[in-house]
């Protein structure tokens, strides 16, 4: 390969899944990563219906089931008292969405998306440490730090939270929410991994802290994650989110929450960020994607997901676009991109945010939600139709956000809602 049709620049989730939703659409492709070999740090992730029906248009949701677990239910607790808040039925919910809810290990979904790229042809490239983008009289380029230059008729920037790219669009800067994640994984063989219902994905919402668990890889694998924020954060402290601060976080709680911290990964730490919203991706030639274009904060686990659509939309619309003779009418696809995608995840970043100050209430608000949530019918969806179902190509196929719910009392009147305004 020379000059490929597409340059993409990242080798993350977002960056493959692009890179092979257009290759395999007979684009030459080629995939630039910074890193010396592709890999991907951390641990479980959830995918939606919204995804593993891309998964399954790709040939791949066969695959990554095998990969990963099917769980039954997802369950909402009180992490202080332990006391279950409400719950999805996620077998309902499959036949609901018509496809399924999966679990699976980050690295274990990244090593299939790198597979499928190299059975489309991708050319992949490691080491590869991108410095600055232009648009040319032919398309675009990047510039990299040894000073090479590469081209190609498109560049998709998948460069993550801290973009060199989003740098044509926006001078903004990555927004601290100074909350902490603690990761790990233990072996459900025995010990506190054999204790839990790997059938379950289960948050315990708590005062300013949560705390997940599930299954991964066929159930060989318990995936726990512990969130707080941090007071040294809050004050300015540059060495925030340590281990002494994640146990004071979790004081509180239940016994089954706190029995779980000695298994976190102490050595190291995930400072979440996200950015404010943007409105706009694409700059001639060069467009953005997943966190380079919306970072979020994970309360509805969104992120990697919205990355995947990113690059579906993108091979759709190309499709469309795509004449006999192999020529694509680039502009249309990159103005029906930026059409349909900024809106839908600007939704995703706000309601990620109002959906963490939901988890995170104490006190009376505390009390209001959870008798709010005990009201829940199980088979209310209104709070997810809008992410779950097929994803949007056209701005109309956008389907309206669920209408906020008042978390009130007759006794004590706030004005705090679940979620977001319908928009």
């Amino acid at each position: 390969m020379t000059n490929p049709d597409v340059l993409v620049v990242g080798g993350g989730i977002g960056g493959l899944g692009a890179a092979y939703a257009l290759a395999r659409r007979g684009l030459a492709v080629r995939v630039l990563e910074q890193a010396a070999a592709f890999g991907e740090v951390g641990a479980g992730i959830q995918l939606a219906p919204n995804c593993t029906r891309i998964l399954d248009d790709y040939g791949l949701l066969d695959e990554a089931a095998a990969l990963g677990v099917l769980p039954h239910a997802m369950i909402m607790r009180d992490a202080v008292d332990g006391s279950e808040l409400t719950r999805l039925d996620l077998r309902d919910l499959e036949r609901r969405y018509g496809h399924p809810y999966l679990v699976i290990h980050r690295s274990d979904l990244h090593t299939m998306l790198l597979r499928a790229c190299e059975r489309a042809g991708v050319h992949l490239r490691t080491s590869q440490s991108v410095v600055a983008y232009a648009n040319t009289a032919e398309g675009a380029c990047v510039t990299l730090a040894d000073g090479r230059r590469e081209e190609a008729r498109v560049v998709i920037a998948a460069d993550g939270l801290h973009s060199v790219a989003r740098g044509l669009l926006s001078d903004d800067r990555p927004v601290s929410s100074a909350y902490v994640a603690y990761r790990g994984t233990t072996p459900t063989a025995s010990g506190r991994g054999a204790e839990v219902d790997l059938s379950e994905v289960v948050v315990y919402v708590g005062p300013r802290c949560h705390f997940v668990h599930y299954g991964l890889r066929g159930g060989g694998l318990l995936n726990q994650v512990a969130v707080f924020e941090s007071p040294k954060a809050r004050a300015g402290e540059e060495d925030w989110g340590t281990p002494d601060e994640l146990d004071a976080a979790f004081e509180r709680t239940c016994d089954f929450v706190r029995e779980g911290l000695p298994h976190m990964w102490r050595d190291r730490w995930w400072r979440m960020y996200d950015r404010e919203p943007l409105m706009t991706w694409v700059d001639g030639n060069i467009a953005l994607l997943g966190d380079a274009a919306h970072p979020p904060l994970q309360y509805i686990a969104q992120g990697a997901i919205m990355a995947i659509e990113d690059g579906w939309v993108l091979g759709e619309h190309l499709a469309r676009r795509l004449a006999h003779d192999g020529t694509v009418d680039w502009p249309a696809v990159l103005a029906a991109y930026q059409a349909v995608r900024p809106e839908h995840c600007r939704r995703v970043l706000t309601a990620s945010r109002a959906w963490g100050d939901l988890w995170h209430l104490d006190g009376t608000s505390r009390r209001n939600r959870n008798a709010l949530l005990r009201e829940r019918a199980i088979d209310d969806y209104s709070f997810v139709d809008w992410l779950y179902g097929p994803t949007a190509l056209e701005p109309s196929e956008e389907p309206p956000m669920f209408t906020p719910v008042p978390l009130a009392s007759k006794a004590d009147p706030l004005t705090a809602t679940c979620g977001v305004r319908r928009s």
